[in-house]
């Protein structure tokens, strides 16, 4: 009986996926540090955040202003980030 699946030598990864994926990791990344520092700053700034919880916290920083500065401060840092790492 012959097999139809291919060996690891014939498949060849798409490599013009792998920059797009590498940026919206590093984007995704970098929002994440955004509102977890966001999150952080609630609980410990805010009097509200550490008597409400949790959940009060986490309605109070996921708003659309917060996610377009999320948005365009990471997509600003990825560019900064390629371009240093073409420079050096």
């Amino acid at each position: 009986m012959a097999s139809t699946e291919k060996s690891p030598s014939e498949t060849k990864p798409n490599r013009k996926l792998g920059p797009v994926w590498r940026g919206l990791v590093e984007v995704g990344f970098i929002i994440f540090l955004y509102y977890s520092n966001l999150l952080m700053g609630e609980f410990e700034g805010s009097e509200p955040g550490s008597t409400r919880g949790l959940l009060w916290a986490l309605g109070d920083i996921f708003t659309k202003a917060n996610l377009t500065i999320a948005v365009v401060t990471a997509l600003a840092g990825y560019v900064v980030i390629e371009f240093l790492r073409e420079r050096f």
